[in-house]
């Protein structure tokens, strides 16, 4: 269960990150702790997230909201990065992710399937490659919705 104080917290939290050229991923109040902790993920737009990313943004948003008083009471507030994406959306990340385990999703049947699963080879103007028990399926990439990391191919 979302803790109640935690769109307000995103709310104030969007125009710092903002403001640092970050993007707030989402938030979790861990009141069961003492003292409850807040973390707060974080992704870079420009790149990969680091740790000074996470330094300035909990500097800055410490200042935020502690002027705002939304949280009364003594608590830890922890910065972090949300680690490894689940879809792949850029060229980089389907470089990065070259023979690992993926899932495509079509948007309409291509030669009888909507979803694939395989290792990914990789991906270029044209078509996704993926090698599927050794054997190699191309998905032309118009058809293709969506590109996900899965735990292992199938």
């Amino acid at each position: 269960m979302t803790h109640p104080l935690i769109p307000q917290i995103i709310d104030l939290a969007k125009p710092v990150a903002d403001s640092l050229g970050l993007d707030v991923v989402g938030a979790v109040f861990h009141t069961n702790q003492h003292p409850p902790v807040l973390r707060v993920d974080i992704r870079n737009v420009a790149g990969d997230t680091g740790l000074d990313d996470c330094e300035r943004m909990s500097r800055a948003l410490e200042a935020a909201l502690d002027a705002s008083e939304l949280i009364p009471d003594a608590y830890v507030l922890e910065i972090s990065s949300p680690g490894v994406p689940r879809s792949l959306t850029t060229d980089r990340e389907f470089a990065s992710f070259k023979g690992f385990p993926v899932e495509v999703t079509t948007a309409e049947p291509h030669n009888g399937h909507t979803i694939w699963t395989g290792q990914l080879i990789r991906r270029d103007h044209e078509s996704i490659y993926l090698s599927q028990k050794g054997r190699p399926i191309t998905i032309p990439r118009h058809l293709v919705s969506q590109v996900q990391l899965i735990d292992r191919a199938e």
